[in-house]
Parts: C-alpha cells; structure tokens; sequence
C-alpha cells in the first residue's frame, strides 16, 4: 500500500522533470529505474527501458517508450495515491483536485 505513495511521488518528479525547466536526463534516468524497482518489473523490461534511456540520450530527445511507460504506471495507480504524492489529505481537497484536470479542459 505504502508502495503506491512512492510510486506516485517519484512519477510527480519525473513530469516535474520533464515539463521543467531543468530537464536533466540523470533525474529522469533515476525516476524511471526507480519506478521499476519499485514496481518489480522483470530484467528483460529493466534493460528495455535502460536501452530507451541510452538511446534518449543519443538522440537528446526523450523516446516515446518512456513516456508510455511511465504514462502506464500513473494509470495504475489508485488515485488515492497520487492524491497523496500531491498533498492532498481531506476529502474536500480531493473533490476539489478530481476537478482541476476536468474544469481545465
């Protein structure tokens, strides 16, 4: 359970990192392998996704397979989760966070 918290703080500092101003490949090369240390992913996708990160680097550009990746892990998180990495504790806050994305639409 304490898990998904973590797994949701470290996927708030990869979008941090990547729609910053800093966007620093070590950062974002920390938060992807540590997601998938977290999420216990097998060695055949930990070397898939260290080989996107190298090829990232190569081409200084972040490659799509990252993105889906981590875009994959957020969606199976509970939203209770990444409300949590958020800061957001009442219920109250909750409903008012569960609009921001809608009413920003």
């Amino acid at each position: 359970m304490g898990s998904e918290v973590y797994q949701a703080q470290i996927l708030r500092a990869f979008f941090d990192t990547i729609t910053g101003t800093d966007r620093n490949l070590t950062r974002i090369y920390m938060c992807v392998i540590s997601l998938a240390k977290l999420r216990m992913e097998s060695p055949e996708r930990l070397r898939f996704l260290v080989e996107q990160m190298q090829v990232s680097k190569t081409k200084r550009e972040l490659s799509i397979d990252i993105l889906d990746y981590m875009v994959e892990a957020a969606n199976s998180l509970e939203s209770w989760a990444g409300q949590s990495a958020f800061g957001i504790t009442s219920p109250q806050k909750a409903d008012d966070f569960g609009g921001v994305s809608l009413d920003s639409l």
